[in-house]
């Protein structure tokens, strides 16, 4: 068993989910605008972005969903609430319609997960896609080639670079063939196109597989205004994860992590929500390592329930491999929840390591790092109070405005060409 950490105090006994360059976060604080919607109007105006056309892989109804699809779904609404004809073309759902309207924009969902990227292209050339003043670009590892084929002012959005993680989601032919576009062809092929990047770290990937600095600005995620502190924590240490169980995202280590944790704090109790593919291999390990009657495996929840939890947990834990921002643990942080991680890109922009949570480089450093989190309550409190400050400026309406002024600034960039 690995030792307590040093300095804790004793421990003892004692539910679907609905799914400028760099812009740190104290400057969002500091120039956030008064009313963004309204903003957001006059900045569409004044470019004559009056229609926004959306690429991306998944719709946010897709059982795989996450967030890269919700964050377009939350500028979109934001979009089209200031007035903008908004349309976000995705694949298919199965079982649902092809077109629905959502919160103020359309939603056109054809194409499987390969046949998808090229909707769009096909549409052009067919002369299907519609008129439109701006196109973005949502990356998902495999893009949509919009250089080759869409000439006019556009931006592609970007959450993390995924690198060996292509080799834990595809075969080794598919995943070496992904890592070599992502390496080697998508930074000539979008050398001169303006990238956002949801994080600092993102852009410092980016940049540093060859893409022009001055071309990646950054637009951080915000947080939705549902998510505040509420109603009380559980009477017992109750840990939290929220995650798609797709194997980056590590839940059977975390499981790992969560037993060796008991043994620390026997009255520990875990929730982890969330589901995907790599449910099996999680159900194992809750299996083998005896987990059963203190950690539940909640699958998708909805809205109220996942506040519910957020607030309740003493902490949220992510275990991830990689991650653009890790929009979980900036959702506990705005319920008062601090968050131990893993010290990977993306975690290292949503955590400020030793004021809103803690992070860990190795599995050893996670469960000694979320024992002291639930056996130290002035650690916890300090950390639950710098969780709430480090989102404090956050607002989806902000990274939407940001997205549309750097579109804006393509559209101008485009007109003086």
């Amino acid at each position: 068993m690995l030792a307590a950490p040093a300095g804790a105090e004793p421990c003892v006994h004692g539910r679907r989910t609905t799914i400028s360059m760099t812009t740190p976060h104290t400057q969002l604080q500091a120039h956030g605008a008064a009313d963004p919607q309204a903003e957001m109007a006059a900045v569409a105006g004044a470019a004559g972005l009056r229609r926004v056309h959306v690429l991306s892989w998944r719709d946010l109804e897709h059982p795989w969903a996450g967030g890269s699809e919700l964050h377009i779904n939350e500028v979109a609404r934001c979009w089209a609430a200031a007035g903008i004809d908004v349309i976000i073309r995705t694949g298919a759902v199965a079982g649902q319609p092809a077109v629905i309207e959502r919160d103020g924009y359309r939603v056109v969902r054809s194409g499987g997960r390969v046949t998808v990227l090229a909707q769009a292209p096909a549409a052009r050339w067919r002369r299907r896609l519609g008129p439109h003043d701006g196109l973005v670009e949502v990356w998902h590892g495999v893009n949509f080639l919009a250089p080759l084929w869409a000439r006019g002012p556009r931006i592609s959005v970007v959450h993390h670079v995924h690198g060996p993680q292509f080799r834990e989601v595809l075969p080794r032919g598919p995943a070496e063939v992904a890592m070599l576009l992502e390496r080697a062809v998508y930074p000539r092929l979008y050398r001169a196109s303006r990238l956002v990047a949801v994080s600092a770290s993102t852009r410092r990937s980016l940049v540093a597989l060859g893409y022009p600095a001055e071309h990646v600005d950054v637009a951080e995620n915000g947080v939705a205004e549902r998510f505040t502190p509420g109603g009380p924590k559980s009477p017992t240490p109750l840990v939290l994860a929220v995650a798609r169980l797709m194997p980056q995202k590590r839940v059977p280590l975390l499981v790992e992590v969560l037993a060796e944790v008991r043994h620390r704090v026997p009255a520990l109790r875990a929730v982890i929500v969330g589901d995907g593919p790599d449910r099996p291999r999680v159900e194992d390990r809750v299996r083998a390592l005896g987990c059963s009657g203190w950690l539940e495996l909640a699958g998708r929840v909805d809205d109220d329930e996942l506040l519910r939890l957020y607030r309740e947990a003493w902490v949220l834990a992510s275990a991830s491999s990689a991650e653009g921002w890790g929009l979980t643990i900036t959702e506990a942080a705005a319920c008062g929840t601090p968050a131990v991680a893993t010290r990977i890109p993306g975690h290292e922009d949503a955590v400020l390591d030793g004021v809103s949570g803690l992070l860990a480089s190795d599995p050893c450093a996670f469960a000694d790092q979320l024992s002291a989190v639930l056996c130290d309550g002035a650690l916890r409190a300090r950390l639950a109070h710098g969780a709430l400050e480090r989102v404090a400026g956050l607002r989806w309406s902000q990274t939407a405005l940001r997205l549309l002024r750097i579109l804006a600034a393509e559209v101008a960039a485009h007109r003086s060409r």
